[in-house]
């Protein structure tokens, strides 16, 4: 993403159809119009500002725009951002926090909205259940006021994981905001709201107060597992990942948000393009609703990650499997220090020394290149970047090794294009067996890509039984059948419908024209991958035969809706 200054002869509609009006994703002609503050909701739900009042403690200030809604509920965890005890921390520091939506609150997004989230990767989906919190808070010291300190935050709330633009987007507007205070922010909004929604595979140009962001998606969405994060423990990279693979409980205790939350969204992307299917927190408090769900120890910890800074945690959590302890992040050319992994009960404060605290026994031998060659980045001062550029595609290939004998076994699972019949339902995928998908590892395992040895029949199976390998069959189970529907549609459109029609009786003619039309429905509302010329194609095959009917079925066919 890069960021230029808007030259005055550019409109923010430049790259768009036009006014109120956009193309669908798949180039077909026909727009669909746009309400007001649509194009600002492809985005964001809303704007808040966070104060400190002596009387009333924080609060929130200003939501915007202003018919956006909150509960109380999501208002709590908006004031979670002055939660943290800030003593000394003066000057100005971003994070990030996740919440659950309020259950019962209707989702905003148009058809047109979900149609562009159907076609991004599964991993970069928004998530309907859950809210993020982009964070810019300022801290400074100012006698004219009675608390002494000028203490204030910009949150943006967001369905969409777009850690890195959301966090370039604070660091240029709310400086500014802090100065110029409400009207600035209004002018902010507008400006969204002029924004092309987020198109996959489009270069995007965003203006925001006189600076052209561009962007390329979906880059954008992934958050980046910065090499900085994953500094105080890299020795231990690999376990981190199997342990996020499995969904495994794990906490993160930092010192302060921003590092917390950036360490929790580097974990979580790093099985990247395999979707984290479980819940995660980047920060996360004692005043959080989930607290005692999360803290309870009559049950086994949850399969979440946890990011916090309160000491507190570190008695609440201690019966943790997992616990990682990050100390304040190296800057470039320190070279940490190789530690071992630790034994829970030696985790007995926040102040304890940083390192992986975990029983848990590794199930791939450790790939001594990989950490040799990140060391060697550290002591030669390689840019931050350029190490985490190394570190991202080392779990790229190590998440792709693992997934691709899974896609392969999955794929197996779909019946032959020859047995979809125009004139039966189509059919249904083979039952996933474990059995059957471990003998194809012999021949065709992650062998075949990674060159890592050690127990990955014993990985596997662990992993069957993660929230991660549900979500992902899930998510492929779906995508897999309204295949089969789709296909099943085309081989209905290259069918003579009006032939078949004639060879049979007015009831058969009348149910099939119903049926058609059910199928033209759920293509609509389940966005299946049809083609818009299969459609019409369709369309015309269904008026064809309404034609060739007597007047008076005409007429009520015409007129009948589908269900």
């Amino acid at each position: 993403m890069s960021l230029r200054e808007r030259s005055p002869g550019r409109t923010a509609e430049d790259g768009e159809d036009a006014a109120g009006a956009l193309a669908e994703p798949d180039g077909s002609d026909r727009c669909l119009s746009l309400l007001p503050w649509d194009r600002f909701s492809a985005w964001l739900h809303c704007v808040c500002v966070v104060g400190f009042d002596l009387e009333l403690g924080q609060a929130v200030e200003v939501i915007y725009p202003p018919h956006s809604k909150l509960t109380d509920k999501e208002v709590k965890y908006c004031l979670l951002v002055y939660l943290f005890p800030y003593v000394g921390c003066l000057g100005d520091t971003q994070f990030c926090f996740r919440f659950r939506q309020s259950p019962g609150r209707k989702v905003s997004f148009c058809c047109f909205l979900d149609q562009l989230d159907r076609d991004l990767p599964v991993y970069l989906k928004k998530d309907p259940a859950y809210y993020y919190g982009y964070v810019y808070f300022r801290q400074v010291r100012d006698k004219s006021l009675k608390r002494g300190y000028f203490q204030k935050s910009l949150v943006l709330i967001s369905k969409l994981p777009y850690i890195h633009l959301f966090r370039t987007m604070l660091k240029q507007i709310a400086p500014e905001y802090f100065e110029k205070s409400e009207a600035f922010l209004e002018a902010v909004c507008s400006d969204v709201d002029r924004w092309p929604p987020p198109i996959p595979g489009k270069i995007l140009h965003l203006p925001v107060m006189g600076i052209i962001m561009k962007v390329n998606t979906p880059c954008i969405k992934i958050p980046q597992s910065g090499f900085r994060c994953f500094c105080p423990v890299f020795f231990h990279i690999q376990m981190l990942w199997e342990l996020v693979l499995l969904g495994e409980p794990l906490v993160v205790m930092a010192p302060s948000p921003s590092e917390s939350s950036e360490t929790v969204l580097a974990l979580v992307s790093c099985i990247s393009p395999l979707k984290y299917c479980s819940d995660f927190r980047p920060y996360f408090t004692i005043h959080d609703s989930e607290f005692k769900e999360y803290t309870t120890r009559t049950q086994a910890p949850p399969s979440v990650i946890l990011g916090v800074t309160n000491p507190f945690f570190a008695k609440t959590l201690q019966h943790w499997p997992h616990i990682i302890r990050i100390g304040d992040l190296k800057l470039p050319g320190e070279v940490p220090k190789q530690v071992k992994v630790k034994k829970l009960k030696n985790l007995k404060t926040l102040d304890s020394k940083p390192g992986v605290y975990t029983s848990y026994k590794p199930y791939l031998n450790k790939d001594e290149e990989i950490v040799k060659q990140l060391q060697k980045g550290v002591q030669q001062k390689r840019p931050t970047e350029a190490q985490s550029v190394i570190l991202r595609r080392y779990f790229l290939e190590l998440t792709e090794s693992f997934i691709i004998p899974l896609e392969r076994y999955v794929a197996s699972l779909m019946p032959l294009q020859k047995c979809i019949s125009p004139w039966k339902s189509p059919p249904q995928l083979r039952q996933f067996s474990q059995d059957d998908f471990m003998k194809t590892l012999e021949k065709a395992g992650p062998q075949l890509t990674s060159g890592l040895k050690g127990d990955w029949i014993g990985l596997y199976r662990h992993f069957l039984k993660s929230p991660n390998f549900d979500g992902w069959f899930r998510s492929r189970q779906k995508e897999m059948t309204q295949k089969l529907e789709a296909l099943h549609l085309e081989a209905l459109c290259n069918e003579n419908l009006v032939f078949w029609s004639q060879k049979h009786t007015e009831v058969e003619t009348v149910d099939l024209v119903l049926k058609l039309k059910n199928k033209l429905l759920q293509a609509d509302r389940e966005h299946l991958p049809v083609k818009t010329d299969t459609l019409k194609k369709l369309q015309t095959h269904i008026n064809d035969i309404i034609l060739a009917l007597p007047e008076d079925l005409q007429d009520i066919l015409l007129k009948t809706g589908t269900t």
